[in-house]
């Protein structure tokens, strides 16, 4: 659960919106500390093979398929997302990543 300006955000929901659009092959939502909001909803997503994912695009995307206080005010996009040995992606790495970054 993320909580952005009060409003309790579901990472599932925002991922399946993320998950519908047709770039995506994967992706992972995750909140990190934002002075403003609590928490800002950040993805990482992997593009579709032969497919390239313009941020901008698919923040617009996600915003009317739930709304603009679920969408993500970050995007970022990987070639592939961290796994487990049984395929699961791994939150938590992706959290430590872009930690150190920011």
């Amino acid at each position: 659960m993320i909580i952005t300006g009060g409003f309790n955000v579901c990472s599932i929901e925002v991922e399946n919106a993320l998950r519908a659009h047709e770039a995506v092959q994967d992706c992972a939502v995750i909140g990190l500390p934002d002075d403003k909001w609590g928490e800002r909803i950040v993805a990482v997503v992997q593009p579709r093979a032969g497919h390239t994912v313009d941020a901008s695009a698919l923040a617009a995307f996600v915003k009317q398929q739930i709304g603009s206080i679920k969408t993500p005010k970050q995007i970022e996009v990987w070639d592939d997302l961290p796994r487990s040995k049984v395929g699961k992606v791994l939150k938590p790495d992706i959290r430590a990543r872009l930690v150190q970054r920011f």
